[in-house]
């Protein structure tokens, strides 16, 4: 190789290790999705929640992976707490009635997330409605215990530009735990919604809060809203064993890809990119051709269109109306048979005209006109060139019609 080649190679050398120095060091991206996974440390994930959970009840907490359905259904001795969190926790129907079946016999249900479906719903008399900022540029809300024992301290939130609540309370039944409200309106009303709620079931108790995020790993680490979170957890019944539900999960809790590992480590991933730039590599340098390039021949061009021009510029120059229009006739009939599949013995017949005229997105009169034009110029001996040419042009529009032009 030439000396210019190898001064061309160390500076794309160069190029792409000052690439790789900048990718490498610049900072990650946040990832917001609201995966709440147990192992995620994402903002919105809750690796600090089921880190503290463990650690304050070692012999009191339990890991599930499996369906509700499954896990209630196959074991009798399940007693305590079944916690939920996620931005949507919807169950099936036999599931819920699993759940609730269970709840009845004396067990806690708590329930953390944004939407829940009607059946529950229905099922504790309540209602969901949205909460709105008021239309403010930065999206304030405030949330807190109503218990007096922690001292109405509100936390702020600002990551929404709305949150649900719950409405039309059974107030006879349902215990309010915590709620929500943004700042005054222009009319200087404070109105605070139920987001958090508690209701018997049977011999034991259901808790839904509409705030799932409370729960997340940033909303824990943020200011001190970690003694907002530690107040909705103080509901749970720390006497019976309590289930932490892994499987209604907006995000993976198990990678499926084979390539994780190389990815997901910094020093696999460069090592699996720098083997795919010398492969790229080789293949520009070392599969270039090792023999002189065939030269392109270039078909042969189809002169038939130009022959045929040709011919019929002489019938028309020889004034062979009738003859052209003949083959012009003829062309159509054909074109009739292959393209729309009809029969052209009979052009009068009524049944074929209507059936032509079906085939062509055309109107049975314009239908009527064309063949009409064409048996009468079939039987003249002498066409003029204005015939010829409204019968090109009735011809043109009908195959205008037929390709829905």
């Amino acid at each position: 190789m030439s000396r210019k080649g190898w001064i061309y190679i160390t500076i794309g050398i160069l190029t792409l290790a000052a690439l790789f120095a900048l990718e490498y060091n610049k900072p990650k991206k946040i990832n917001w999705f609201p995966s709440y996974v147990s192992h995620h440390k994402i903002p919105y994930g809750t690796y600090v929640l089921n880190d503290l959970m463990e650690k304050y009840f070692p012999d009191a907490v339990q890991q599930i992976q499996k369906p509700p359905f499954e896990f209630l259904s196959r074991t009798d001795s399940v007693k305590g707490t079944y916690f939920f969190v996620n931005e949507t926790v919807s169950f099936e129907k036999a599931e819920l009635n699993t759940i609730l079946e269970w709840v009845d016999q004396g067990n806690q249900l708590f329930v953390a997330s944004s939407s829940f479906e009607t059946k529950l719903l229905d099922t504790l008399n309540l209602k969901q409605r949205f909460v709105y900022n008021d239309g403010q540029l930065e999206p304030i809300f405030y949330f807190e215990l109503v218990n007096p024992a922690f001292k109405n301290k509100k936390v702020k939130f600002t990551k929404d530009y709305y949150t649900p609540s719950f409405d039309q309370l059974d107030t006879l039944r349902t215990t309010v735990l915590g709620q929500v409200y943004t700042t005054a309106d222009s009319t200087g009303t404070l109105t605070k919604h139920a987001n958090t709620i508690k209701q018997p079931f049977g011999k034991g108790e259901i808790v839904l809060s509409s705030f799932p995020k409370a729960f997340t790993n940033y909303f824990i680490l943020k200011d001190d809203n970690s003694e907002y979170t530690a107040g909705l957890l103080s509901y749970l019944d720390r006497s019976e064993t309590i289930y932490m539900d892994n499987f209604h999960k907006s995000g993976k809790s198990f990678y499926t890809s084979p390539m994780y590992l190389f990815l997901n480590t910094e020093e696999f991933k460069w090592a699996y990119y720098l083997i795919l730039i010398g492969a790229i590599v080789y293949i520009i340098f070392e599969g270039k051709r090792k023999q002189r390039a065939i030269p392109v021949v270039s078909p042969v061009k189809n002169q038939t269109l130009a022959f045929t021009r040709t011919i019929a510029d002489m019938y028309f120059e020889k004034k062979e109306l009738h003859l052209i229009t003949k083959h012009k006739i003829d062309y159509f009939l054909e074109y009739l048979r292959s393209r729309l599949y009809v029969t052209t013995q009979d052009l009068e017949d009524e049944t074929f005209l209507r059936n032509l005229a079906l085939r062509s997105n055309s109107t049975l009169e314009e239908v009527k006109n064309l063949l009409g034009m064409i048996t009468k110029l079939r039987a003249k001996q002498h066409i003029t060139e204005e015939e010829l040419k409204n019968l090109n042009k009735k011809i043109e529009a009908f195959k205008a019609n037929v390709d829905g032009k």
